[in-house]
């Protein structure tokens, strides 16, 4: 079976060159995310140009992710050649000035308030959570910690503190500063980091605006755990974002915070990316760990429709050996995974919430799991979801069927962003006039194409192209001939 699972990859020092571009687009890469909070906007802007550049010469659908900062708060530099901090130690924790540096005793954090906000007691993380310090008294300069976990440390590293005590305000006026210009570059996604509400992706969509990026929210802060279910209705996809979930929550609850984030984003119809650490160990080994593996097939088994690798890609020895990997555990994950049971899940739980659904989605919702229950009884070859917007295929997907999906799509844009959709792959099929025209170019499209054969039996998902608000209505089982 072709992988279902799609694969997002971080790009960086080790893999914006062309060639290396072209390969892991060959090994299997579906997305490409290019993160804000390493590069300049401007440096940015040339590496989707590089993608771009690749995936037309390619002539396949790679989708970009462009990931926003956010109200990251960060320690002044520590110097490229990294400062070890000794477990035991006192460190003085305080406001950056213009030109500070922070040393092994005394660490200067970029954020005004964040070191005069702290209380005796509280807990703060450097980085990725390698280094961790508690507060033992406080002044109004700022506060004394006692180191806990020490480590080596370099560059600026994030600095995690109470979020109680700090008000950070996502997305920042510098992310949307660089939504406005990211309108213009061809990226299908924005990710938004650091969010807590559902409010935080409104804001957002004011300056993306109704043709812009979509959306996707980034669940990293308790908040966010919190108040799930809107983020997930409001936002176009949904990340769960491990790494600073991890340091800002109990770290025994970050596997049911994941599959709580992956069952919201299938229930809402939402694309979901597990990230963080999936395969680590690779930035520097030729091979994952065993428990890198089982992590990967375990996202899988929860449902994710797509899994990330970032510094793995990013600064890694081998991105392309990496993704051929990852490429080879998902599909193996795709291949034992319990699509009958999964779709009896998500058709029952439908059933149960359809009522309060808008009637558009109440129509796609059924429409959608006639298609799945249909292409069980009648054994399809594929089911063919013909969508403007990538609504239905989004719909048929939720139920992980076994077989195909393929999506019918006038537009390059939608069809990039169903890159991290699970399970779909789309087809540039010409707009038709009439219903009958409509199924009858998306077969001979996929029949082209190599997906379907002659004598095959295909599951179609289709609405009426003339109607004023397109939804997907009808649905067709065609013999292929």
């Amino acid at each position: 079976m072709h992988r279902r699972t799609k694969i997002v990859a971080t790009l960086g020092p080790a893999s914006t060159d062309g060639a290396v571009l072209a390969a892991m687009v060959d090994a299997g890469m579906n997305a490409a995310r290019v993160s804000l909070a390493h590069n300049s906007l401007d440096d940015a802007l040339d590496i989707i140009s590089s993608v771009v550049a690749v995936a037309d010469a390619a002539d396949t659908h790679v989708g970009i992710v462009a990931d926003l900062p956010g109200p990251k708060v960060r320690a002044a530099g520590f110097g490229d050649d990294g400062t070890r901090i000794v477990e035991g130690s006192r460190v003085r924790l305080e406001a950056a000035s213009n030109g500070d540096a922070s040393t092994s005793d005394r660490i200067a954090i970029d954020h005004p308030e964040a070191a005069t906000s702290l209380h005796e007691g509280d807990r703060v993380v450097l980085g990725d959570g390698a280094i961790e310090l508690v507060v033992i008294s406080t002044d109004v300069g700022g506060a004394d910690a006692e180191v806990m976990t020490g480590g080596v440390t370099q560059g600026r590293p994030g600095v995690s503190v109470p979020t109680n005590h700090l008000r950070l305000v996502s997305p920042t006026d510098e992310d949307l500063a660089a939504l406005v210009k990211l309108r213009a570059a061809r990226v299908d996604y924005v990710a938004l980091s650091l969010v807590t509400s559902a409010h935080d992706i409104v804001r957002a969509r004011e300056v993306a605006g109704e043709h812009g990026p979509r959306l996707i929210a980034k669940i990293e802060t308790p908040e966010a755990v919190d108040d799930l279910d809107a983020i997930v209705a409001e936002a176009d996809g949904v990340m769960v974002a491990r790494g600073d979930l991890g340091i800002r929550c109990a770290l025994e609850d970050i596997p049911f915070i994941q599959k709580k984030v992956i069952h919201a984003g299938v229930a809402f119809g939402r694309p979901v990316i597990t990230a963080t650490q999936m395969l680590e160990s690779m930035v520097h080994s030729p091979l994952p760990t065993r428990a890198e593996v089982t992590d990967v097939t375990t996202a899988v088994f929860d449902g994710t429709s797509a899994v990330m690798l970032s510094g793995e890609t990013a600064i890694g020895r081998d991105p392309v050996r990496v993704i051929a990997t990852m490429d080879r555990i998902a599909s193996r994950a795709d291949a034992a995974f319990d699509s009958y049971s999964w779709g009896r899940t998500i058709g029952r739980e439908q059933s149960a919430t359809a009522v309060d659904a808008p009637m558009n989605r109440r129509i796609t919702g059924a429409i959608s799991a006639a298609g799945w229950r249909a292409a069980l009884d009648a054994d399809v070859a594929a089911i063919i979801a013909c969508t403007g917007s990538g609504a239905t295929p989004r719909a048929i997907s939720r139920f992980r069927p076994t077989a195909p999906i393929l999506a019918a799509t006038d537009s390059p844009s939608v069809a990039r962003g169903l890159s991290v959709a699970w399970g779909i792959e789309a087809m540039i099929v010409d707009r038709r006039s009439t219903t009958d025209g409509t199924v009858s170019a998306a077969v001979t499209a996929a029949l082209r194409g190599g997906h379907i054969n002659a004598g095959d039996l295909v599951a179609v998902l289709v609405g009426a192209p003339e109607a004023t608000e397109p939804v997907s209505d009808t649905l067709r089982l065609v013999h292929v001939t």
